[in-house]
């Protein structure tokens, strides 16, 4: 799970910076990257929206391990 959850934590990073980026300089880093390549695109989108719903159930683990 370790492993799970660090990969998980990396790419909801990926997406806080550049909603970040889209915030502040109004620069989506994604698109740049791979604006050749919308498919890719979608494939990190969903991939960082699912790392973020997966992120919701580290609430409920570091509150468990408080409360050890």
């Amino acid at each position: 799970m370790k492993i799970l959850d660090n990969v998980a934590l990396i790419l909801v990073i990926i997406g806080a910076v550049n909603w970040g980026l889209i915030g502040f300089f109004n620069f989506n880093l994604v698109e740049a990257i791979f604006s050749t390549m919308p498919a890719i695109s979608k494939v990190i989108y969903a991939l960082v929206g699912i790392a973020g719903l997966y992120c919701l159930s580290l609430f409920s683990r570091v509150n468990n391990s408080d409360n050890r």
